[in-house]
């Protein structure tokens, strides 16, 4: 009791990655959100990199999001860039 997850499990079939930039707001909310969610993400936030782990990452972010965009969001092999809330929950089966 007081748990705060959904019993569906489906979210528990994919890992979450989300790239973030610590003074974004729109990253906030993502992160709030997938807290709110109890889904567990692997989150980075690139500002906070030192300059050449910074670098390294946003190439890798390049390769997914030309733009580089925050937040970028990785779900299982989806790339969603933005905080796109109706998109995300229905990628991991959110009601």
């Amino acid at each position: 009791m007081g748990n705060n997850r959904p019993n569906d499990t489906k979210m528990d079939e994919c890992s979450v990655k989300l790239y973030s930039l610590s003074t974004c707001i729109h990253c906030k909310d993502a992160k709030d959100f997938f807290n709110q969610c109890g889904i567990n993400t692997d989150c980075v936030d690139v500002d906070k990199l030192g300059m050449e782990q910074r670098k390294k990452l946003l190439e890798e972010i390049k390769q997914i999001n030309p733009e580089c965009a925050f937040p970028t969001i990785v779900i299982g092999n989806k790339v969603i860039v933005g905080f796109k809330k109706e998109e995300i929950k229905e990628i991991l089966g959110i009601k």
